[in-house]
């Protein structure tokens, strides 16, 4: 290992006293990625919410920048188990995860496909879904770390249904009275009547429907062209887009929103948020990491705190 250079306290009181209103815990991720310095950064942003305590999740080492290693990725999932165990004890309210290195993970035996499905199965959480927020766009997603082949035939109207509801909920807890939902179709032109795929006739449509008369306070719309909806939904027209797959979404989204984009677990029992990006070896530890998503993060969680 060699030193990383970055000391990182246990607990950050941003609001001048002991008496700690909200506990935030925050992991560090792969620590040879960007994770110990977006946090650092964050926490000495100035740009974060008084009122809150943040805990640093898990033992610091020294890991070298940009060579992820056995126990760099080891460090990352005891982080990770610890804060499950922090959130189900009551020591923290909510959680903000650093980007983690998958394939350093599944060496270790994690066989989840993510950090979403690793919170959800955790908890004990079954209604749980993948979304991401930033200034201009949120959309959640049905599928998500699954082969494009494999999404035709995991589509399901009612699960369509389930998460179209998450995000509704989701929205409003941030004050979207009766937000506006544009649902994806899944081929082009939302299958042009059938040419291009029966699955927006006879998958998405009918979770349109259902939808529209379940009366979970939102107005859905769709199934919509995946090449047009982007573009008002970014000018406003939409307050959110359930997309059908992982990329569907997430290339808008990171498109324009990839420096305020906040990854947000719908559905988990406890707040759970983490940057939209990834464990960014080519420049950990260059100075060149940019920590707004990460402050967004942290601040995502501690208003959903807030809210609960």
């Amino acid at each position: 290992m060699c030193n990383h250079s970055l000391i990182l306290v246990d607990f950050i009181d941003l609001c001048g006293n002991d008496q700690f209103v909200k506990h935030v815990g925050i992991t560090l991720g792969d620590q040879a990625g960007i994770g110990p310095e977006v946090v650092r950064a964050a926490l000495e942003s100035g740009n974060l919410p008084a009122g809150f305590d943040f805990k640093i999740i898990g033992e610091t080492i020294g890991a070298c920048p940009g060579k992820p290693s056995r126990a760099s990725a080891q460090a990352a999932l005891d982080a990770l188990e610890e804060s499950v165990r922090l959130l189900k004890s009551g020591e923290i309210d909510a959680v903000v995860t650093a980007p983690v290195g998958k394939e350093g993970l599944h060496e270790l035996g994690f066989h989840f496909p993510g950090q979403t499905e690793f919170f959800a199965e955790r908890l004990g959480c079954t209604n749980h879904a993948m979304c991401l927020t930033g200034k201009n766009l949120t959309v959640a997603l049905v599928t998500i770390h699954v082969g494009v082949a494999e999404v035709p035939d995991l589509l399901d109207t009612d699960e369509i249904v389930r998460i179209g509801k998450l995000l509704a909920k989701f929205c409003h807890q941030r004050g979207i009275k009766k937000p506006r939902i544009a649902v994806c179709g899944l081929n082009p032109h939302a299958g042009e009547n059938g040419v291009f795929g029966r699955e927006d006739i006879e998958i998405i449509a009918p979770a349109v429907g259902l939808l529209s008369q379940l009366g979970s306070g939102a107005d859905y719309s769709g199934p919509h062209p995946p090449d047009t909806i982007f573009r008002p939904a970014a000018g406003g027209e939409y307050d959110a887009v359930l997309c059908m797959y992982h990329d569907q979404g997430l290339i808008p989204f990171k498109l324009l929103d990839f420096d305020t984009g906040v990854n947000v677990t719908l559905g988990l029992p406890y707040p759970r948020t983490s940057p939209d990006h990834g464990t960014a070896y080519d420049i950990a530890g260059t100075g060149k990491a940019d920590a707004s998503s990460m402050t967004h993060a942290i601040q995502l969680a501690c208003k959903m705190v807030g809210e609960r």
